[in-house]
């Protein structure tokens, strides 16, 4: 069954789950996305271009404004990759993009998406997604 609900921004009580975790050492952040076909800006008119586009092309609007902030707090994105449908898996859902993002830190994460820089170009990602996930992960090794 598809879920009905759009995922687009952070769920509070995990949200301060994650500020209180003991979890110490880098934050592997796997993002699942899924494109609007048109951007929709209604939350924020002020960053609308001229003329409407597509979700996929706010998306790169959010990337390359947030490049630069998230290099500031010592973040990379390691994996960038088209999706599509799962091979185990809900088959009706489909993701457009995969990304893991790599912070130093969960402290360096929460900084990141807290800066006022960061702040103020959400509204493209908002804009540019029909749904979204986030999970962030802890790297370890295999015993």
């Amino acid at each position: 069954m598809r879920n009905t609900q759009a995922c687009l921004h952070p769920n509070t009580e995990v949200m301060e789950a994650l500020r209180a975790s003991p979890a110490r050492g880098e934050v592997v952040m796997l993002n699942l996305l899924r494109f609007r076909a048109h951007a929709d800006y209604a939350h924020t008119p002020s960053l609308a271009p001229g003329e409407p586009i597509s979700g996929q092309a706010a998306y790169r609007k959010y990337m390359a404004r947030t490049g630069a902030i998230l290099a500031r707090r010592g973040g990379e994105v390691v994996f960038l990759g088209e999706g599509g449908a799962f091979l185990i898996g809900p088959e009706q859902e489909q993701w457009d993009l995969a990304m893991l993002v790599r912070y130093p830190s969960r402290e360096a994460f929460l900084a990141f998406i807290e800066d006022g820089e960061y702040q103020a170009v959400l509204g493209h990602r908002t804009a540019a997604l029909a749904d979204s996930r986030l999970l962030p992960m802890n790297p370890r090794a295999l015993k």
